[in-house]
């Protein structure tokens, strides 16, 4: 029976294809961490002192720092050893915080279970995955929401929109979507940003085409009522009309700037839309 349990498990260290490739050379032997165990002489020294002896300064001390093979190595080795014979005590959970310690990733110590499982069996797995997934708990950061409205449109956001943060109340952002012929840009507002009252000056055609594609937003012109935008909504702003335009107060908003081409034209940036003005939007 030992001689097959020890073929087996030469079998599944074999199948887990270990890169001998992987081998330190002997500039990583030097730097290798040495392993230091106290763990015998802290719970058995009075009890079992020759056991601790030979967990402290044998097994841990001189095994485990031979260093023919890395700590990783030997990390995957000893966790495939413990599931194949079903302990899955808190040695086990040690052993996967060492791993993890040890530079195994959680896909690769996924990827190791898994495998074993087809040699070991079905519930051994089970039980290693359940300490495992207490190990490498590592949660996703939380998304921003930002991020999270990114996620909404079809077109980057792009970058801080410096170059004329002067001219917002708020965070925009900026992202070029054609730089040649017509020139586009998707412009991002965060919830409550907007522009000032501006004016595109122009002698001839001139102007701003507006295409909603993310968000609510508002458009005013000066004496006007403010146009609620909503995905899809395009604004034709004529040259040398006074207006602004920015998102809702309670929504991230984009739209396509289109600027219209004209000849002798020019931007007025004027004063901020106050936020009494602003307050009145819904």
């Amino acid at each position: 029976m030992k001689k097959i349990f020890i073929a087996f498990l030469a079998l599944v260290f074999c199948s887990i294809c270990l890169d001998l490739s992987a081998k330190p050379s002997n500039t990583e032997k030097k730097t290798m961490t040495k392993v230091v165990q106290t763990a015998g002489r802290d719970n058995l020294g009075s009890f079992a002192p020759e056991f601790a002896h030979f967990n402290d300064d044998v097994l841990f001390g001189e095994n485990w720092n031979n260093a023919d093979i890395s700590l990783k190595t030997r990390s995957i080795i000893t966790v495939v050893a413990l599931m194949s014979q079903g302990i899955t005590d808190s040695s086990m959970k040690h052993h996967l915080q060492n791993a993890k310690n040890n530079g195994v990733t959680k896909e690769e110590i996924a990827a190791v279970i898994t495998h074993t499982a087809f040699y070991a069996g079905w519930p051994k797995a089970w039980a290693t995955f359940n300490l495992a997934k207490e190990i490498w708990n590592e949660k996703a950061p939380a998304m921003s929401e930002k991020d999270k409205y990114a996620q909404t449109i079809m077109f980057p956001i792009g970058v801080p929109n410096t170059a004329y943060a002067k001219y917002f109340i708020g965070q925009s952002y900026l992202s070029p979507v054609s730089t040649s012929q017509v020139k586009i840009f998707n412009v991002t507002f965060e919830p409550k940003c907007r522009n000032n009252w501006h004016i595109h000056h122009a002698k001839t055609g001139g102007g701003q085409m507006l295409i909603a594609v993310g968000g609510r937003g508002f458009y005013q012109e000066w004496g006007k009522k403010p146009i609620e935008m909503k995905p899809g909504d395009v604004i034709n702003i004529p040259a040398n009309v006074k207006h602004w335009h920015g998102a809702a107060p309670d929504s991230w908003f984009s739209h396509l700037a289109i600027e219209i081409d004209g000849t002798e034209t020019s931007n007025e940036w004027l004063e901020p839309v106050n936020d009494a003005e602003y307050g009145k939007l819904k």
